[in-house]
């Protein structure tokens, strides 16, 4: 199973700055975007399909970016996901946006997703079967914040 999931979008017109840069708060949107199809198309987990039939979701609790280098308006770019921290009811992902190439780093973000209950209006456990895949696609890093991360993937 695959652990580092990759997704190609384009920079769209209308999330761009007077720059023709993309705009500071839409990479967010983009990283948020393309893990959800990732999740879909290499785990078959629907997070939409999940609150329906089990009445429990992931919420973003945390986020931070790094803004390495502009993406520019209709450029495409490759964003890849992978989980760098699971817990009964948390995760986090780490996301990476590159250029078309793969060969140019733009941007670094960590998104803390809590796992949450509608029903019961508070965190929830994940279920065994979640865990087993969680942990089956964990891939640990030696990193412990977001700043030492970002150092050593500007070595890299």
């Amino acid at each position: 199973m695959e652990k580092i999931l990759k997704k190609k979008m384009k920079v769209r017109f209308q999330d761009c700055d007077p720059f023709n840069h993309l705009n500071n708060a839409k990479y967010i949107d983009y990283f948020i975007n393309a893990r959800e199809d990732q999740l879909v198309e290499y785990y078959d987990l629907d997070v939409y399909k999940e609150v329906q039939t089990t009445g429990k979701s992931w919420v973003v609790s945390s986020s931070q970016v790094a803004y390495l280098r502009p993406a520019h308006v209709m450029e495409e770019v490759s964003i890849e996901s992978k989980l760098v921290q699971v817990a009964s009811k948390s995760l986090l992902a780490e996301m990476r946006m590159f250029d078309r190439a793969e060969k140019e780093l733009k941007s670094i973000c960590w998104i803390k997703f809590i796992h949450y209950s509608l029903k019961e209006k508070r965190t929830a456990r994940h279920s065994d079967e979640l865990m087993a895949l969680f942990e089956s696609v964990h891939v640990p890093i030696d990193q412990t914040t977001f700043e030492e991360r970002c150092a050593f993937l500007a070595q890299a």
